[in-house]
């Protein structure tokens, strides 16, 4: 018999419908359940063919937990070796890299020393910093956040360098991202499952949490739509993640990836409400099951993206042809987020602003 676990803290709704679900299902030699720790040995099988993560990213002991279960032939969903590696200021690198265009984002050091350093483990470090390059870089308004948080804690809206100043002096040894405000019309929330499922939602983070995905309005663009979908999907193939959610803020008709570092994003059915509800469970069923089949004792059963295949491959990362240039000249090198700039200044007079990207 395989077996499916669900490794959750405090939610309820999410983890119980996809064991419920799962279980209806009565796949031949399939059963789900919340996963049971009672010992952890050094390379000892847990006894599940997949588990679902929801709550490692909080106990350091799941963590360890999952990384222990993964070597012994466990899929885990999402690869815990990764996520213990990812963060957002290198995930904004990397959707530069396969041109997915994002935020202007600059990369602060913690306004206090690190437990257990003092002022000479920074030597490497110019102080001051070049405070006037960064925020001409930036510019305001901005948004400060931690480079490897969530559910948006410690994120703040600044609107000139003294508020920055004063917001960066309670971080304490917060690293935290400053990043370029953008002004949307239109905002979405993807989900990513397998990386091949995608769920596009309409969204309003000025919105109170219960009513984010309470949104009104003309229906999206079906060509908008497709491009979100298409950037859904690259990112999460890249990150290599199983299960994640795509922030979209849409500025002058470009989409622009503000958050999609999500691993455990959220699926309370009081947030995302019924419909939303409804399909990620059935998704994520589907895809724990499809897992659970591919599941071969004894062998590497995670996901890995294909920053990290490339990497091992000793292969670029997106194949690309070789500028043209002028005899002489050196070509420069252009971001995705400046090709989307590019391609903005060439259209017709922007549409009036409307509201500002928190996350």
């Amino acid at each position: 018999m395989k077996k499916i676990g669900i490794l959750f803290g405090q939610e309820r709704s999410f983890p119980e419908a996809v064991i419920e679900r799962i279980n209806q299902k009565a796949e031949k030699g399939i059963t789900a359940e919340a996963v049971k720790i009672d010992k952890i040995f050094q390379n000892v099988p847990l006894g599940y063919s997949v588990i679902i993560d929801r709550i490692s990213q909080d106990v350091p002991f799941y963590r360890a937990s999952l990384k222990n279960a993964a070597i012994t032939g466990t899929a885990v969903i999402n690869n815990p070796f990764w996520w213990s590696a990812d963060e957002k200021f290198f995930n904004n690198a990397l959707a530069e890299q396969i041109g997915v265009p994002v935020p202007k984002t600059a990369l602060i050091p913690s306004r206090e020393h690190p437990t257990g350093t003092i002022g000479e483990s920074f030597s490497n470090l110019t102080m001051p910093l070049d405070w006037d390059a960064i925020f001409e870089y930036t510019g305001f308004p901005a948004y400060m956040k931690p480079y490897d948080g969530g559910g948006w804690r410690d994120v703040y809206k600044l609107h000139d360098k003294e508020d920055f100043f004063d917001k960066h002096s309670g971080t304490q040894q917060l690293v935290m991202l400053l990043q370029e405000e953008i002004i949307f019309e239109e905002y979405f929330r993807c989900y990513c499952i397998g990386g091949k499922y995608v769920r596009i939602m309409q969204y309003d983070p000025r919105n109170p949490h219960h009513l984010r995905y309470a949104t009104e309005g003309k229906s999206p663009d079906a060509k908008l739509l497709k491009t979100v979908e298409e950037y859904t999907l690259k990112l999460c193939k890249y990150l290599g993640y199983d299960f994640n959610t795509v922030e979209f803020a849409v500025r002058d008709g470009v989409p622009i990836a503000i958050d999609f570092c999500n691993p455990a994003p959220d699926a309370d059915i009081k947030s995302v409400g019924q419909e939303n509800f409804d399909w990620v469970v059935e998704t994520t069923a589907n895809y724990a099951i499809e897992r659970a089949k591919a599941q071969k004792d004894g062998q590497d059963n995670l996901t890995w993206g294909e920053y990290i295949k490339s990497s091992v491959g000793g292969k670029p990362l997106i194949a690309k042809a070789a500028p043209k240039a002028a005899k002489g000249s050196v070509p420069k090198k252009v971001t995705a987020t400046e090709k989307a700039k590019t391609a903005t200044a060439e259209k017709a007079p922007a549409k009036p602003k409307k509201a500002a990207a928190k996350k």
